[in-house]
């Protein structure tokens, strides 16, 4: 008797367990990060275009575009706005530079009630950290590799 009950729990729970958890549709998810990095990259590309026909050289541009991406996530970060734009598109909105933005900016907003120093100065790298760290890992590992493979004469 004892076991069936205890199946019966077990059952019932499974069927809430189903009942509360969000369904996600993986082609709804990636057209939703498909058209939200679609709109990033379009202003970043009017960005681009706009400062070419000011006049400034490629490298002048590309460097404005950054900036003024930048600059909007923070902002949108700022005023709460950014969040919502992650959590609809996804990974459109948090690979590019504009998410990594937004993960130096909200950690800064969140512990400025703590001062400078014991607030933003150490929590502001709290979720770019470890990005910053293994992109830097990354890059030195597969740069010694290439160095090695140059030397052996395989590429």
């Amino acid at each position: 008797m004892k076991e069936f009950i205890e199946e019966e729990q077990k059952q019932q729970y499974n069927e809430y367990v189903k009942q509360v958890t969000p369904t996600h549709s993986l082609p709804m998810q990636m057209a939703k990060a498909f058209v939200t990095g679609g709109i990033i990259c379009c202003l970043g590309q009017a960005v681009l275009n706009y400062a070419g026909s000011l006049g400034l050289e490629k490298d002048v541009s590309g460097a404005w575009c950054s900036m003024l991406l930048v600059l909007l996530s923070v902002v949108l970060t700022g005023f709460n706005i950014f969040p919502g734009i992650a959590k609809w598109g996804g990974a459109g909105a948090l690979v590019p530079i504009t998410g990594f933005a937004n993960s130096v900016a909200a950690p800064a907003i969140e512990y400025q009630k703590e001062g400078q120093v014991f607030g933003i100065g150490c929590k502001i790298f709290t979720i770019a950290g470890p990005v910053i760290l293994y992109g830097v890992f990354t890059s030195w590992l597969l740069g010694l590799i290439y160095w090695v493979l140059m030397m052996a004469g395989v590429i």
